[in-house]
């Protein structure tokens, strides 16, 4: 009876809409990780705020997820009169200091999605900091276009 009234709520807990969540990894604390839905083969990105609340500087080195072919720390940059994605080694956070990773700057590309991010879920996303070591976030999918206001 018990295991029946659990499977039957399931769908409904499943079907919550994303909302904002926080993550804590050493000094870094990590406010509400988001991305973009995206369709199956694309790519899509990982976005965050990132504040040390430590007295040391530390470094986002990586990102994995196994949603994605490879997971990559990406800037925008511009080229003339053209914005463009350039790879970064790494993603430093000072002190007392918060680095917003959003559409147009700091971001983490999902290359080759094994599967569609869709609206309303939440996509595993392991960050490997230089100091805070590896924590387990989620990305809460919100539409095709949006820029993460909703939730700020």
């Amino acid at each position: 009876m018990l295991r029946r009234t659990i499977l039957a709520a399931l769908p409904a807990a499943l079907a919550l809409p994303a909302q904002a969540h926080d993550y804590t990894a050493g000094d870094i604390a990590i406010g509400h990780p988001w991305s973009r839905a995206a369709g199956a083969n694309a790519t899509g990105a990982g976005f965050m705020r990132l504040r040390n609340t430590g007295t040391q500087p530390d470094r986002l080195l990586s990102a994995s997820a196994s949603i994605a072919r490879a997971v990559e720390l990406h800037t925008h940059v511009r080229d003339g009169d053209v914005m463009r994605m350039r790879p970064v080694e790494a993603i430093v956070i000072a002190p007392g200091e918060t680095v917003e990773l959003r559409p147009g700057g700091y971001h983490v590309m999902l290359v080759g999605l094994a599967q569609p991010l869709v609206q309303g879920t939440r996509v595993p996303l392991t960050l490997r900091f230089e100091r805070a070591g590896e924590i387990q976030v989620e990305l809460a999918v919100q539409a095709a276009g949006a820029r993460g206001d909703s939730h700020h």
